[in-house]
C-alpha cells in the first residue's frame, strides 16, 4: 500500500512540473508571437523593426542614489550634518541617567564553580 501512494505521488509531483514547464513554453510563445506580429507590423508599414530589448545601463545605479545628493545644496556652516542633519524634530528625545557599573556580589548562575573574577 505504501509503495502505491509513493507512485501516486511521484506522478501527481511530475504532472505538476510539466504543467508548469508548460505554463512557461506557452508564455515564451506568445511573447514571441507579439514579437513577431509587430516586427512583420514594422515591415508592412515601412517603419524600421526596432530590437526587443530592455535597455540597462549599470551607471544608473550610481546616478539613483547619488541625485539626492547632487540636488541638495551644501550645508550652511551653522547646520548640523550628519544623522543629526535628517532629524527635523527633536522633541522626542530622553535624556538618560548614567548608572555606573558595580561588582556583583555573587558569582553569576551560569560561571563554573572553579571560574573567578579578578
Amino acid at each position: 500500500m505504501q509503495g502505491i501512494s509513493r507512485f501516486i505521488l511521484r506522478l501527481v509531483l511530475l504532472a505538476a512540473g510539466l504543467v508548469f514547464a508548460l505554463s512557461l513554453l506557452l508564455a515564451a510563445c506568445v511573447l514571441l508571437a507579439f514579437w513577431g506580429l509587430r516586427a512583420v507590423w514594422a515591415r508592412l508599414t515601412g517603419q524600421p523593426v526596432v530590437p526587443f530589448v530592455m535597455r540597462m545601463d549599470p551607471r544608473s545605479g550610481f546616478t539613483y542614489v547619488f541625485r539626492d545628493r547632487q540636488e541638495r545644496p551644501p550645508p550652511t556652516p551653522h547646520e548640523p550634518t550628519g544623522p543629526a542633519a535628517r532629524r527635523a524634530d527633536l522633541d522626542d528625545v530622553t535624556d538618560v541617567e548614567i548608572k555606573e557599573l558595580r561588582e556583583p556580589d555573587e558569582p553569576h548562575a551560569s560561571a563554573r564553580p572553579g571560574d573567578r573574577r579578578e
